[in-house]
């Protein structure tokens, strides 16, 4: 299939797709603060992978989570496709996610008895898209990812490489600008994420996509255009 068909991401390269300014997140446990963010600032801009590394507990899902709006900062600021997060009440947010961000998460969460194809078009069906129109989606991304003929198989069936490639294609179904990746490769074995993290690296190019990902994973870092580095809540370039 081409990308014609399947339908460029609207926007210019390079535009930011995501932003953060000067972003702390505080949570309180017991009597005491922890500082999950200190003032953290970032840009991702379409069409670039974006690799954020970090031990566990240094605050790459808290960033995750403010970046998608599934959390709010203690201050700073978040802008997502040029609308500020803070001016958005849940409703709002949610509807953001559903039409303009996507997610990817270590588990793929697939419902086991759905076909590959109907795991990919859930979005749009809850959206309430047209069902003739969702099934073509969600084809041309399952051929697009490789996964063509394994559409009617259902989820129990299918590889761990398979299903994170399913759930990357439910997660570009509604045509995100902005993908979001927490740990995707973490239960696969290196030579399948490899597979997996260069398919990401594929779309963010071909389909002008910003990609920010989590990840311990070095073939991410390896395939990535820029690396950012979380330790206590501080970001920094590497």
């Amino acid at each position: 299939m081409t990308l014609e068909e399947l339908g460029r991401s609207a926007g210019a390269e390079g535009e930011v797709v995501a932003q953060a300014d000067e972003v702390s997140r505080d949570f309180k446990s017991g009597s005491g603060v922890t500082h999950a963010l200190r003032e953290v600032s970032l840009a991702i801009r379409a069409g670039e992978l974006v690799a954020l590394r970090g031990r566990s507990g240094s605050g790459k899902t808290t960033l995750l989570n403010i970046l998608t709006g599934l959390d709010n900062p203690t201050s700073g600021s978040v802008t997502v496709l040029d609308r500020q997060l803070s001016g958005m009440d849940e409703t709002a947010r949610a509807r953001l996610r559903r039409e303009s961000v996507g997610m990817m998460f270590q588990n793929a969460h697939l419902f086991a008895l759905l076909t590959a194809e109907e795991n990919v078009e859930l979005p749009l069906r809850l959206a309430g898209a047209d069902p003739a129109q969702r099934t073509k989606r969600a084809r041309q991304l399952l051929e697009y990812v490789g996964l063509g003929q394994r559409a009617h198989h259902r989820g129990l069936e299918l590889s761990g490489g398979e299903q994170q490639r399913v759930a990357l294609a439910r997660a570009l179904v509604h045509g995100p600008r902005f993908v979001v990746a927490d740990e995707p490769t973490g239960n696969l074995d290196s030579m399948t994420g490899r597979a997996v993290i260069e398919l990401v690296s594929r779309i963010a190019h071909q389909l002008n996509i910003g990609f920010l990902v989590a990840t311990h994973d070095m073939n991410i870092v390896s395939a990535s255009d820029r690396v950012l580095r979380i330790s206590d809540g501080r970001l920094s370039a590497e």
